[in-house]
């Protein structure tokens, strides 16, 4: 039925049609035509021209408003009284299909091309973590009890990863693992869920589905089929781009936009829920991947969906100095080593005052912003969250000034309380006042509000190591690799 109408839009397309197992994308010399296959899969019927319709309608609703521009309509393919199709047609024609009717992007602006080409630079993951944090804040909260679903996902995935020949007994083993953490956490999700952190999300958010639009990172094709696949927590739905950028570009880009969406959204208690969430993503690829026939790429996904679920340890590391001494960069240097994947949360002082503000970390705010009382709540904030996200089993790089005692004080009474042997180190990067100088006078783009003046007043009131580590902060690497050194990791 549908031959005639891929006949068509094969003679609008300029190069070859792009397939997956359900929809086949017609590349015009701007636009795209994307027709659903009329197929029944386990969890997909295409097969009436109602469902293709509604889902097709479904598509545009649910991504015109994120990508504004990219997607343009639903247009149908009717057929006249001679028998010959048309998209559009006249009116009163026999409609025999739907197509999503959108703007073509260039091949080499969709996210996973950008990361194969390794150009997907820091500043693109900074806008990858900007426009999940977006897309979340713009979805609607769907009360649902995740913990139950997610168990019911689960074990579809240990049924579809049998089903594509994934040896059985690793699967119970992950299987198992996975019930473990879902008893464990099965309180915590549902608290989420009732705080507004279940969402209807994208529910396929990986760097396939992600594109350069008009220059920033956008996400596309959100899942439309099925609504209970996409109502998820937020980092459950965060969790497939993370674990895509594990896989694809390293532990260091991941790191990087999980810390972005981080300071944008405050949602530090997601942490706790990424061994789940990432090990469930890497089985759902494992036997995608399997099903494909792509058995070296499937033991990849298999093996990373196994070690998810026993993630490191978790560390506190506080990384501490006047403005210009590099704490900033030292700190993103450690984060992705230590602990759970994809390595640790970074508290940035700069970046927590930007959030309360309501605005991105590279917006300069007003003196007002730096008053003591705020410095205070600041802190408290750095404090409080370090203690909560090591007690769940996730690593810490708290990145701060911390001149005041006090301030190193509260830190460690706070890691303290998150449980017996969390590890605390406190480092303090002393750099020469001309080099600090030099960087606090050079620096554009950054979190940091502090100039020359803040600078030399910082360095009046005579701060020091104190009980903390001193480190060299001269030269970055030899910084990070002293602090690395005393924390007993390898690089």
């Amino acid at each position: 039925m549908q031959a005639a109408t891929a006949a068509l839009l094969k003679r609008l397309a300029v190069a070859a049609p792009v397939e997956t197992h359900i929809s086949v994308v017609f590349l015009g010399a701007d636009t795209v035509w994307k027709l659903r296959k009329a197929v029944k899969l386990a969890f997909v019927d295409f097969t009436t021209l109602a469902e293709r319709e509604r889902t097709a309608r479904r598509e545009l609703e649910l991504n015109q408003g994120n990508a504004p521009g990219m997607y343009h309509d639903v247009v149908p393919v009717t057929r006249a009284g001679d028998g010959t199709l048309a998209l559009g047609g006249p009116a009163g024609g026999e409609v025999v299909d739907w197509v999503v009717r959108m703007a073509r992007v260039p091949a080499g602006d969709f996210l996973d091309e950008v990361a194969a080409r390794g150009v997907l630079t820091p500043a693109l993951q900074d806008g990858l973590g900007d426009a999940v944090a977006a897309l979340h804040a713009g979805n609607p909260v769907v009360p649902r009890d995740q913990a139950a679903a997610l168990r019911g996902v689960a074990d579809g995935n240990a049924l579809a990863a049998r089903q594509a020949g994934l040896d059985p007994g690793e699967v119970a083993v992950w299987q198992v693992g996975m019930g473990a953490l879902l008893d464990r956490h099965a309180a915590a999700l549902r608290a989420r869920g009732t705080a507004g952190f279940v969402r209807r999300c994208h529910g396929d958010l990986h760097l396939g589905n992600m594109c350069l639009w008009h220059g920033a990172p956008v996400a596309f094709d959100a899942l439309e089929f099925d609504e209970g696949f996409a109502t998820v927590d937020v980092g459950y739905d965060l969790a497939f781009l993370l674990m895509d950028l594990d896989v694809r570009v390293g532990r260091g880009a991941a790191n990087r936009v999980m810390n972005r969406y981080l300071a944008r959204t405050g949602d530090w208690a997601l942490v706790a829920f990424l061994p789940l969430f990432l090990s469930m993503r890497a089985m759902v690829r494992a036997h995608v991947e399997a099903a494909r026939g792509r058995a070296a790429e499937s033991r990849s996904y298999l093996e990373r969906a196994m070690v998810y679920q026993h993630p490191a340890p978790a560390c506190v590391v506080a990384v501490g100095g006047l403005p210009g001494s590099g704490k900033s960069t030292v700190a993103r240097a450690l984060a992705p080593e230590l602990g759970a994947a994809p390595g640790a949360v970074i508290l940035r002082s700069d970046e927590i005052r930007k959030r309360r503000r309501g605005v991105a970390p590279e917006q300069r705010l007003p003196k007002s912003a730096y008053a003591p009382r705020v410095s205070t709540s600041v802190f408290a904030e750095i404090a409080a969250a370090a203690g909560a996200i090591a007690a769940s089993g996730h690593a810490v790089v708290a990145d701060a000034t911390f001149m005041d005692p006090a301030h190193r004080t509260a830190l460690r009474a706070a890691v303290e309380a998150a449980g017996a042997g969390v590890p605390f180190l406190g480092a303090w990067l002393a750099v020469p006042m001309a080099e600090l100088e030099r960087r606090v006078a050079a620096r554009t783009g950054d979190a940091s509000d502090a100039d020359l003046a803040v600078l030399r007043g910082a360095a009046r009131a005579g701060a020091a190591a104190g009980g903390w580590l001193a480190v060299d902060g001269t030269e970055t690497d030899r910084a990070v690799a002293a602090i690395r050194a005393t924390l007993a990791i390898r690089p």
